[in-house]
């Protein structure tokens, strides 16, 4: 029997309140699901014990033997959870149990909609499995003793928007979880009900975990013998690490389970890669690709990496130095036998020996999305929701630049949407004859980037240009600068090169029709003045009358918003003006007196500086200048 002391009663942060009132009002097809989140958060804490006991193994006491627990009371309506892992302080259970202590929560908060399956997969994402209790309980208590302490704690909430926390005696370490079912949640007072989710769920669980069964002496005859009765313990799980037995015995629900108990994610991975590395070095290694991304994806400073175990010992939860940070998506476990056992995260920072697992695990995860490649809608997924972080790589990890290339996508002016992603090797396999280099356009969006009047002539002779629109896409482009021996050209700066697509006489009469437009260009850079850097006819145009270009070294016009945005200082571009000597206004420019010359100049330039999705530094000026063209 326990005594409570200084009790008291707390408000939940206002997240879980929300979240909360989720759980008690919706009703999840997968309610049985809370088993494998209490599990596995049992199993947390006995890693947890596991790795401060390595600094001091008085931890353990006279209680060695790692456990889970479960037990049910038909007649109660009650399953009770227990552990005797490291156990929580007054504190810890007051931090962990009333806040969503996990980076993104205001991004998930907008995101849960109260509809089941959505709003069900949203709870395991944030990593706030443990409220999953109340998805059948309309009543938990929680009791719990942390392994370096002499006193207990409970806490207990209904859900309804406040807790109860008392310090009691509790015998021994570890924690205990009592969920009081709801009416239409008694079914999981079944003994065989939690075996089966025992084995669906938490098979893979290192930790045993143990149920009571009710044995009895019998007779000669084989009949109980009353008054016999004892209980036994009896493991129900695997209870052995799942990445050190042997792939061939394990099956795809089991690699989905395990990867949903590290990655606290309801949804089935993409792909995964079980691999076990012999010789000088030695360490097992389990990568998953998750289906979908979590709202922390681009928060750099985030919680990230792979579990790392030592000799099958838990030693870190986001061990982040094993793959580089363009990788960070990825998750899973590694367990190395050359690493010593109370290693900490800035003893990794020197051990040369991580620096070659990091190497080989890089590798080994460019090559699983390799694998996943070949399978085109798949992948085509997976880089919806993570290609703009791979394109992280190029500039990160030059080692790798040519592998990571060959995973990157792009739209193109072949296809039909901005979900339509195509590889530079199918870009390379379609490329006219004569062409030499990979033409690509950044923009701000697909649409601005697709009706771009940079792409006019290379429509007409049916050249593919990449259309790129991603904020990162200027930034990847300066640290990838060719692929399979070609190199890449920005249509939106410098002199406008086809190689080899034009003739000769094409680019003869290019020159003889820039020769005959020199007075023009002459009039029309003294109209603009320092507004422009220079002045040309181009060949570039089919439609437009003109379009604005930057000089090839030039940061460009979307990069430089970013950084603008960012407030970061930036020195005055002056762009060059290109004038498409065909256009019926640039003819007209031609044939304007004095009067009008200079506010059509101005007008072909401020249109092209608009077409190209820059922003005028007089708006007004344009639109007195373009109303008066319009009523003369």
């Amino acid at each position: 029997m326990t005594t409570a002391t200084h009790e008291e009663t707390l408000g939940f942060q206002t997240e879980v309140k929300q979240l909360l009132h989720l759980m008690i009002h919706s009703l999840y097809s997968n309610r049985e699901i809370f088993l494998r989140e209490m599990i596995s958060n049992a199993a947390d804490a006995c890693d947890k014990l596991r790795y401060e006991a390595l600094d001091n193994d008085a931890l353990y006491g006279d209680d060695s033997d790692l456990r889970i627990e479960i037990e049910h009371d038909t007649d109660a309506g009650t399953v009770t959870v227990r552990d005797n892992g490291i156990g929580m302080s007054r504190d810890e259970v007051i931090r962990n149990l009333g806040t969503i202590a996990k980076s993104g929560t205001a991004e998930f908060l907008k995101q849960l909609s109260g509809e089941q399956q959505k709003d069900a997969k949203l709870i395991g994402q944030f990593g706030v499995g443990f409220y999953s209790g109340f998805i059948v309980a309309d009543e938990v208590t929680v009791r719990t003793r942390r392994a370096d302490a002499d006193e207990g704690v409970e806490w207990r909430s209904r859900g309804e928007g406040e807790f109860t926390i008392a310090d009691v005696d509790k015998p021994g370490r570890g924690t205990e979880i009592v969920l009081h079912l709801k009416q239409d949640a008694k079914e999981f007072a079944d003994d065989f009900r939690l075996k089966n989710l025992v084995r669906k769920y938490s098979d893979h669980i290192e930790v045993p975990v143990r149920m009571p069964r009710v044995e009895t002496d019998k007779d000669d005859e084989g009949k109980p013998i009353e008054g016999t009765e004892k209980t036994v313990w009896e493991t129900v799980n695997e209870a052995t690490a799942l990445w050190v037995r042997p792939k061939s015995e394990i099956s795809d629900d089991e690699y989905k389970a395990f990867y949903k108990h590290v990655a606290h994610d309801f949804s089935d991975p993409l792909t995964w890669s079980h691999n076990k590395v012999e010789g000088k070095l030695e360490y097992t290694s389990l990568l998953y690709v998750p289906g979908r991304a979590p709202f922390d994806l681009y928060e750099r400073d985030g919680a990230r990496g792979v579990r790392l175990y030592v000799q099958r010992v838990f030693i870190l939860e986001d061990a982040e130095q094993f793959l580089p940070l363009y990788l960070r998506f990825v998750k899973g476990v590694v367990d190395s036998k050359d690493l010593s056992l109370n290693v900490s995260r800035e003893l990794l920072q020197q051990d040369p020996q991580v620096d070659k697992m990091k190497s080989a695990l890089t590798k080994r995860a460019l090559d699983m999305l390799k694998k996943l490649a070949k399978d085109k809608e798949t992948y085509q997924s997976f880089w919806n929701s993570f290609g703009s972080v791979l394109k992280e790589g190029p500039a990160e990890d030059y080692a790798n630049r040519e592998r990571i290339s060959e995973l990157l996508r792009f739209s193109t002016t072949h296809t039909e949407s901005a979900t339509q992603d195509q590889s530079l090797a199918d870009y390379v396999g379609r490329m006219k004859e004569g062409q030499q280099k990979i033409y690509y356009i950044v923009a701000d969006g697909f649409n601005a980037a697709k009706h771009s009047p940079h792409l006019e002539i290379f429509r007409k002779k049916g050249i593919e240009v990449l259309l790129l629109h991603d904020r990162i896409d200027e930034w990847l482009m300066s640290h990838l600068t060719e692929y399979d021996g070609k190199a890449f050209a920005d249509v939106a700066k410098g002199d406008l090169d086809l190689g080899d697509i034009e003739g000769e006489e094409e680019k003869q009469a290019q020159e003889e029709t820039a020769k005959a437009k020199e007075e023009l260009v002459k009039r029309v850079k003294e109209a603009l003045g320092d507004e422009v850097q220079e002045v040309r006819v181009t060949h570039r145009l089919t439609d437009s009358p003109a379009c604005v270009v930057l000089s090839e070294h030039e940061m460009g016009f979307q990069m430089r918003r970013i950084m603008e945005a960012a407030g970061q200082p930036l020195p005055e571009v002056k762009p060059i003006l290109e004038l498409n000597p065909e256009h019926a206004l640039v003819t007209r420019l031609e044939a304007a007196d004095e009067g009008s010359f200079g506010d059509l100049a101005h007008i072909l330039l401020d249109q092209a500086i608009i077409a190209e999705g820059g922003h005028l530094d007089d708006p007004a000026a344009y639109v007195k200048r373009l109303n008066a063209l319009l009523t003369a």
